[in-house]
């Protein structure tokens, strides 16, 4: 249960540093998306990221600089690095980034699980334990009549989960714009707290005692490095002191 919270990146910043990291973040990956395409309406990939980075409060100028810089064909060229392991108390830890220098990133990913009780692994270590899938997580009290209208819909619906109040669906990525286009037209004030694809675990691992500690730690760690994009992972925080 909860999974899409479990693996939602922080969007509230609450220091500068944190936020220019955020914004680097953003500018990186609609740069990316914007290099096929600059025009949202027709680059479905760039109108999601920019709605995705307004929502998380990333000034104009920050998507007007990202989206110039595609259009001109100069700027940095960016290559994809993904790094899979084991964090505190054996949860699985799946860290995607962006970079321009691999050497540099891998160093201080690799530093990162070091320094943190956690250890890095080969590629294909945890990622068959996840599913590559599209993620919509908003307010609702009918997960029932939520898997009714995306299956009338002809939406492919792995799975609708109602907890607290919030439910969230996941669907294969391919039907990430099916899915929201029929989430949004039938509720046209629908405020989605998380809407984007996401590795999902099959499994969770509860953390408790100090554990929990070393792994707020370890994503802290992973949060200074600024390549690093998404952090994917199955831990599940226990409530008990």
């Amino acid at each position: 249960m909860g999974r899409a919270y479990q693996n939602k990146k922080e969007s509230m910043a609450k220091t500068a540093g944190q936020k220019t990291r955020i914004y680097s973040r953003y500018g990186k990956e609609i740069y990316i998306c914007a290099k096929g395409g600059v025009d949202p309406d027709g680059n479905l990939a760039l109108r999601s990221m920019i709605a995705r980075a307004k929502k998380d409060q990333v000034p104009a100028h920050v998507i007007e600089r990202a989206i110039e810089k595609a259009r001109g064909g100069g700027g940095e060229d960016y290559d994809t690095a993904r790094y899979e392991g084991f964090g505190p108390g054996g949860c699985m830890v799946i860290v995607d980034c962006l970079t321009d220098n691999g050497n540099r990133t891998f160093t201080q990913v690799r530093q990162a699980f070091v320094k943190n009780d956690a250890k890095l692994g080969s590629p294909g270590t945890v990622g068959h334990m996840f599913e590559h899938q599209a993620v919509f997580v908003f307010e609702g009290e009918d997960d029932e009549a939520i898997l009714e209208l995306l299956m009338m819909a002809d939406v492919d619906v792995a799975d609708v989960e109602l907890e607290d109040g919030i439910i969230s669906v996941f669907a294969p990525v391919s039907e990430f714009n099916n899915a929201r286009t029929v989430l949004t037209e039938a509720f046209p004030e629908i405020d989605f707290k998380v809407e984007n694809l996401a590795f999902v675990p099959q499994t969770m691992t509860e953390l408790t005692g100090e554990d929990i500690e070393s792994f707020e730690k370890f994503l802290a760690a992973l949060d200074d490095c600024d390549d690093v994009q998404n952090v994917y992972h199955n831990a599940e925080i226990s409530d008990e002191e």
